[in-house]
């Protein structure tokens, strides 16, 4: 297990909040997440990652950070998501540990002291899993059950089930998933990708406190295949059987239908049978070109190595600056 280097007086631990479009929930969020600072014994930061917000989200945060010495801004350019949010979370945390978090307030801040407990224990990856998804509907809660025991099937990793972002990583599990800079980004696969020492921890997941969803189910489907093909090479697997599976069934519908014709005398099947026979080919053919062209965008993408992300603006907390424990890198 990971082990902590710094003695208890010179704990930091950093708390990651993306934040897309979150005004109204933000100062709820801030004041619980607060409370439960204050009563865990580390000093803390609490960087909010504003994602492009186009709400009242910056003048928000803000007001916050003049009300909190704690808190640091890190501004993005324009909206990135969610992934590239969380990576620039982590770019700029400065602490022996950090916990990545949702503004929405359905991952408890109240859970922070536990994850805090055991990562003193000596655990990398503190993750909570989610034992219920309130206040998301049936169809919502079904598609999350199986996307998530499929990707864990097929996927190269072991990704645990109804497990989201909201975890805590140890010092060097950040600086291992910092060298991970990949374009297609699916964090909770990452997370698990660079290993070491992990711990369960299981929580009810409460509806958001105020605002709308960001993940409507086209969002989801692009997210679900995101991490289907950012970690395993299934799908190209599967095109190449169903390929071999059609081939070979034509190879023994022509058998037949030549056998049909020698033997028995039976006329060759006309226009219709031959254009469901087409129409079936084509059909698999745009699938798996489909398929590989899924794979071969993403290589196109990783070939540009362009920057992950452009900050417009990066403002410390001010109560690390008093203290010094800045990184000179991360000065402003």
């Amino acid at each position: 297990m990971g082990e902590n280097t710094s003695t208890m007086s010179q704990e930091l631990l950093s708390i990651v909040v993306p934040a897309y479009n979150e005004a109204k929930v933000l100062p709820e969020f801030h004041r619980r997440l607060s409370a439960v600072l204050d009563r865990v014994d580390v000093a803390a930061e609490i960087l909010y990652v504003n994602d492009g917000s186009r709400d009242e989200t910056a003048d928000v945060l803000a007001v916050l950070q003049k009300q909190d010495a704690r808190i640091g801004i890190v501004d993005l350019s324009r909206n990135y998501g969610k992934e590239i949010a969380m990576s620039a979370g982590l770019d700029y945390a400065s602490g022996d540990a950090v916990v990545i978090i949702d503004a929405d307030l359905q991952d408890p801040p109240e859970l922070i002291p536990e994850l805090v407990v055991q990562w003193r224990a000596g655990y990398d990856d503190v993750y909570a899993r989610r034992i219920s998804r309130d206040g998301e509907s049936f169809l919502k809660r079904a598609t999350a059950h199986l996307f998530y025991r499929l990707i864990r099937q097929v996927s190269d990793v072991d990704i645990p089930p109804d497990t989201g972002d909201f975890r805590l990583l140890s010092r060097r599990a950040v600086n291992a998933l910092k060298q991970l800079r990949e374009q297609h980004r699916f964090m909770k696969g990452l997370f698990n990708w660079v290993g070491f020492e992990r711990k369960e921890i299981v929580y009810r997941r409460d509806p958001r406190a105020a605002g709308n969803s960001k993940w409507n189910y086209w969002r989801l489907w692009n997210f679900a295949l995101e991490g289907i093909t950012s970690h395993t090479t299934v799908p190209l697997r599967l095109a190449s059987y169903l390929g071999i599976l059609v081939a070979f069934s034509a190879f023994i519908y022509a058998a037949f239908v030549a056998y049909d014709k020698l033997v028995h005398g039976n006329p060759v099947a006309g226009y219709p049978s031959l254009m469901v026979v087409l129409l079936f080919l084509g059909g698999v053919q745009l699938m798996t070109l489909g398929v590989i062209g899924e794979y071969m965008g993403r290589m196109f993408d990783e070939t540009k190595k362009r920057p992950l992300y452009f900050v417009k603006s990066y403002l410390s907390p001010a109560a690390l600056k008093q203290a010094d424990k800045l990184p000179d890198s991360l000065q402003t």
